[in-house]
């Protein structure tokens, strides 16, 4: 009996020896360099199920390609904002005063060391950026120079745009805002790029990085080597040091404006195979808000709403945005501008219950008040919406005055806060709906101070009641939508040249005023017919511009001639005139000729003419000898 086991006598890989690699070996593991096992003998393979190894293989076979099609496209689907990215600067949309400047500098050579692209989110601050890379480093066949004219073989370009070059470094500054990841700039900037023309450092959010992180940009900022530019982005540009900024050339991305978004919007939908309502489009461009990036995101999401070959429609995209029809808050606006508490009340319910949320209601009683505002002082075009709601909502424009737009302005701007902030919204925006119709009844302070002087009421009309269902009297916009709401009355003539003036004024004609004040030399004036000399570099339409707004305001056709002569003088030269006449008034005066006297060097400035002081009532005095009883 020995202490050895004869198996084990003799190394492993002896052949000789009993245990031998066939017999030592686990067939199932591959060797230490990956290979699989050798392939064991028939004799040895026999034990295995044939049936089992079989029907595994065939199983795979007839089952597995079924999900690779759906795995495969699920990894190969990009979404719509990285699909259609730019890949030149042709493609930025609504940035054209950028790339002009741009294009001019990389022409003459004049190219910054360093820019500061700053903007809203999405409108293309990194794309921008990679562009500028691009641009910087561009080398094709034909190009070997910095230029924007870029080419999809370019050497650089697919490195650059997939953020893998090594001479472009992209850094994320709101990842990185300390000054040791700055200083890993620093240090790598000193030596020379590899491959490319320039070393290109992009910093996105860099508003970011911490004062001691900017400190130690500074310097190289200012000074940095030949082969290094910098391109940072930022969101928040106020954030950004002024030290910085002073060493950069700026460029502002402008928000898309909606038409254009718009547009871009139908083409991507037309290239994806898909058709959408141009309304739906618009509700997406408003919601982006000039953001392309989140105008994309909207349409990517809102293609899914529909089978391929059918049009995506307004509803259902209002349905995805949680929006509510235009019509139908136009129509609450009027209702709350009327003073129809429950009309405006039930409007809103109804709105609610079809899920529009709350909060975006009041945002386009927002929109609806700014639109009726612009649309009192420029017109419908000026409105840029769809003409039906823009025509409905200057008729409301015209009929409600302007301080009562600007009052519930104020009030649906404090509305929306208390919306946001309310444990339930709903409840929120129908006590604001409360308030605004009670206040479009009650007047503004002008027209109470005039009832005041009129012994009349603050509230209601002469009875002093208010009829039911409104929130207050018939003084306010209410009344106004009640008589008229298509249009304001024409105003009486004006009976004097003064108060033309007076009446463009107040209708806020400001080009017209100036023009009529600097360039009309009166020379006769009776009420629908007005014959000037016209003074030098008059404009040439002016007669037609004056009688056509006197026409629109008066109702009446109204004659102005610009060929007549010996015209007095304008207002203008009127005005100075009087303001020369008034100040050698003053200088003639004793006192003040004592005191330019007493005071050698002094100059007589700016005259004004001081308000009478307010006479305040008297208070009577208790009278003499009169107590009081005590109790």
């Amino acid at each position: 009996m020995t202490d050895v086991d004869p198996s084990l006598e003799g190394p492993p890989w002896d052949d000789d020896a009993p245990n031998s690699s066939e017999n030592w070996r686990d067939e199932n593991t591959d060797d230490m360099f990956g290979a699989p096992p050798e392939p064991q003998s028939e004799s040895k393979a026999e034990p295995a199920p044939a049936p089992m190894v079989e029907a595994e293989p065939a199983q795979a076979k007839t089952s597995a390609p079924a999900p690779e099609p759906a795995a495969a496209s699920d990894e190969a689907y990009t979404v719509l904002a990285r699909k259609y990215r730019p890949r030149a600067f042709e493609d930025l949309i609504g940035q054209e005063a950028m790339v002009r400047t741009l294009t001019n500098a990389f022409a003459t050579g004049r190219i910054a060391h360093a820019f500061m692209l700053t903007g809203v989110r999405g409108v293309g601050k990194t794309t921008t950026a990679r562009l500028l890379a691009r641009a910087l480093n561009n080398e094709t066949a034909t190009i070997d120079r910095p230029s924007l004219a870029l080419t999809p073989d370019g050497r650089h370009d697919a490195a650059i745009m997939a953020g893998q070059h090594m001479d472009v470094m992209e850094m994320d500054a709101a990842s990185h805002t300390g000054v040791s990841d700055i200083r890993d700039i620093l240090d790598s900037v000193r030596y020379a790029p590899v491959e490319a023309r320039y070393k290109v450092y992009v910093l996105d959010e860099v508003h970011m990085l911490s004062t001691q992180a900017f400190n130690a940009l500074l310097k190289t900022l200012e000074e940095p080597p030949p082969h290094a530019k910098f391109i940072f982005a930022t969101t928040e540009i106020r954030k950004v040091p002024v030290t910085i900024l002073s060493r950069c050339q700026r460029f502002d991305l402008r928000r898309v404006e909606a038409d254009v978004l718009v547009e871009h919007l139908g083409r991507v939908a037309d290239k994806e195979g898909m058709r959408v309502e141009q309304e739906a489009l618009a509700l997406i461009a408003r919601s982006a808000e000039g953001s392309v990036r989140d105008g994309l995101s909207l349409l990517d999401q809102a293609l899914v709403q529909g089978e391929r070959g059918d049009t995506v429609k307004a509803e259902v995209v209002r349905d995805m945005l949680g929006l509510a029809d235009r019509g139908q808050t136009i129509q609450l606006f009027e209702s709350i501008m009327a003073g129809r508490t429950p009309e405006a009340l039930e409007g809103f319910r109804a709105l609610y219950g079809f899920g529009a949320d709350p909060v975006q209601v009041v945002g386009d009683l927002l929109e609806h008040c700014h639109a009726a505002s612009v649309a009192k002082m420029l017109g419908p075009q000026a409105t840029r919406l769809p003409t039906d709601q823009a025509q409905k909502l200057a008729a409301l424009g015209a009929a409600i005055p302007a301080g009562t737009l600007s009052r519930a302005w104020s009030m649906l701007l404090k509305a929306l806060d208390e919306a946001r902030r309310a444990p339930n919204p709903a409840d929120a925006v129908e006590m604001a709906i409360v308030r605004l119709a009670y206040a479009a009844d009650l007047p503004g302070p002008e027209e109470a101070l005039k009832r005041l002087h009129a012994g009349e009421p603050i509230i209601g009309g002469p009875g002093g009641g208010a009829p039911h269902g409104r929130g207050g009297g018939g003084g306010g916009a209410s009344a106004q939508l009640a008589a008229r709401p298509v249009a304001a009355p024409a105003l009486p003539d004006p009976q004097t040249f003064d108060a033309v003036v007076a009446l463009i004024g107040d209708k806020r004609e400001i080009k017209l005023q100036l023009d009529v004040q600097q360039h009309v030399k009166l020379v006769s004036f009776k009420p629908g017919a007005i014959v000037y000399e016209s003074g030098p570099n008059a404009p040439a339409d002016l007669a037609r511009r004056l009688a056509g707004r006197l026409k629109d305001w008066t109702g009446r056709t109204w004659l102005v001639a610009a060929n007549g002569q010996g015209g007095g003088e304008t207002l203008i030269e009127q005005e100075r005139r009087g303001r020369a006449e008034e100040r050698a008034e003053v200088a003639a005066d004793a006192f003040v000729m004592s005191v330019l006297e007493a005071f050698p060097g002094t100059r007589i400035g700016e005259v004004k003419r001081l308000a009478p002081p307010l006479e305040l009532p008297t208070i009577p005095d208790e009278a003499d000898g009169e107590t009081l009883a005590d109790d």
